[in-house]
């Protein structure tokens, strides 16, 4: 629900009635007591309440999937786990559905405390992060530009440069998601001469890390070159700092060979 913005667009995810929907909504309000979404006539948004408790009830949810994949890999051969982060190029995502992959979508740091429980078989992360013990492969490099609302003022040009940045916000996720890319990235911008105006902790979802962008005024985001969603536009951004991704694996790990055979 919180993805999606509309309640029909959630249920028809889920595969439920939208009156079953939001009645579950409606009673897991009055348990906790608490308003979840503010209904419009354009649809749902999520309340502080809501997000507060997203991240816990993603997190069950992961973990139930989790529990039941472990059960299916006691009856059939299974294909293999990896995990990717919001903004994994799309031509190695390719090859990993080509290979009949289960993909989740996870946070590096997720990934990482996954992949040293052994509940994951790989991951596919932005370097740099603490990786040690792991096999790392580079899979992709690709330079960033600036992804800004096509209401913003930048939005005219065909190219940036650091200066036009000067005295606008950067919209970023939280640091606890992915430490070592965060932290590489501001180094990035300083060593650039821009330090933002603010460092804005955006949301990981990428329907409301959108949202953030369409509507938030003078933000902008660093991302590799992509398909802008409706309202925003991309623009290449000069002497710009490249993003590595990598698949890294234990090297130890029963399927090792068939993971390095993807790369």
């Amino acid at each position: 629900m919180a993805d999606e913005g509309h309640l029909t667009r959630a249920a028809e995810r889920l595969g439920l009635r939208a009156s079953s929907l939001s009645q579950q909504i409606i009673a897991l309000e009055r348990e906790l007591d608490a308003t979840l979404f503010v209904r419009t006539q354009s649809g749902m948004t999520p309340t502080a309440a809501a997000l507060a408790l997203l991240p816990h009830a993603r997190r069950i949810l992961e973990e139930a999937e989790l529990g039941a994949r472990a059960v299916r890999d006691t009856t059939m051969g299974r294909p293999l786990r990896v995990g990717v982060t919001p903004g994994a190029p799309p031509a190695v995502l390719s090859t990993l559905y080509a290979e009949a992959a289960e993909i989740d979508d996870l946070s590096a740091a997720r990934q990482l405390d996954l992949l040293r429980r052994g509940a994951l078989d790989a991951g596919l992360l932005a370097l740099p992060e603490d990786v040690d013990g792991l096999r790392v492969a580079v899979v992709s490099e690709r330079p960033l530009g600036v992804l800004v609302s096509d209401a913003h003022s930048l939005a005219r040009l065909d190219e940036v440069g650091w200066d036009d940045l000067t005295g606008l916000d950067l919209l970023l996720y939280e640091r606890k998601l992915a430490p070592g890319y965060h932290d590489r990235l501001l180094a990035d911008c300083a060593a650039a001469g821009w330090r933002p105006a603010h460092v804005r902790a955006g949301p990981p979802r990428r329907s409301l890390f959108v949202a953030e962008l369409r509507h938030g005024g003078d933000v902008v985001a660093l991302r590799p070159r992509e398909e802008p969603a409706e309202g925003l536009r991309w623009l290449p951004l000069r002497e710009a700092p490249v993003v590595r991704h990598a698949l890294v694996w234990d090297p130890a790990h029963e399927s090792s060979e068939r993971i390095a055979a993807l790369v």
